[in-house]
């Protein structure tokens, strides 16, 4: 008899609890099979466990077979291990995490407009600047070419170990390896990383008194329309 659906789905088509042991406190805490965190009842602490690479990964009809709700919450568990493997390589530097993170929540913004990839942009959008440390590190220096330069190899790293696409690992480091540079790789999942990433730093020329000088910049400066008018509302409608 023929199957309607792959096996190997399963738990995301019919997701079921299951216990695991919280790091922290020992205690068993339980979890949905298509869920990567919880919160421990005893200790409180947030667990995020490993997840395994799954034919979501890799099948062409992964979104067909399970659907578009359990698809779309499986790539954003994955972009929730990607971060906390991001707080793992940064440690103590809450600086950059926290960067990545707003980088992060300004490209679901934009990507609510334009029709970029999720699953492009928001990988982009956690590991843009991964190669920071590295770069001041053997350079001295957090200078964009070097960033550039170095963290597309760490990145690389960090996607296949998750089981992330070749294909979208790809385009990942080529957005990462260029996210300096606007206009050296044209297409719209760029834009939209670098326009989220235009909108953190843009905090530091907002004190900027002279609101059509700054009007001005974020003209100049952001690459899509749903950028600039982002910019704007943060910026100038305050």
């Amino acid at each position: 008899m023929a199957l309607s659906f792959c096996p190997g789905s399963s738990q995301f088509r019919q997701p079921k609890p299951e216990m695991i042991k919280c790091p922290s406190c020992a205690g068993e805490v339980e979890i949905w099979s298509d869920e990567i965190q919880a919160i421990c009842p005893h200790c409180k602490e947030s667990i995020v466990r490993a997840m395994d690479t799954s034919c979501l990964d890799w099948c062409k009809y992964a979104k067909e077979c399970v659907g578009d709700k359990s698809y779309s919450k499986y790539i954003e568990n994955k972009a929730a291990l990607l971060m906390k493997v991001l707080e793992d390589y940064f440690g103590k530097d809450q600086k950059r995490i926290n960067h990545a993170k707003k980088v992060m929540h300004f490209a679901e913004e934009l990507l609510r407009k334009e029709r970029g990839d999720w699953h492009i942009v928001i990988p982009a959008s956690i590991l843009h600047d991964v190669g920071i440390k590295i770069a001041e590190e053997k350079y001295d220096s957090a200078a964009g070419r070097y960033q550039e330069k170095e963290g597309p190899e760490i990145a690389r790293k960090m996607l296949n170990k998750l089981g992330f696409k070749k294909e979208y690992i790809e385009e990942i480091c080529a957005i990462i390896a260029h996210h300096h540079t606007p206009g050296a790789i044209n297409t719209l999942n760029f834009k939209i990383l670098y326009d989220a990433d235009r909108m953190v730093n843009l905090k530091d020329e907002a004190t900027i008194k002279d609101k059509g000088k700054l009007k001005l910049i974020i003209e100049k400066n952001f690459l899509t329309e749903s950028g600039k008018n982002l910019a704007k509302k943060v910026y100038l409608d305050n």
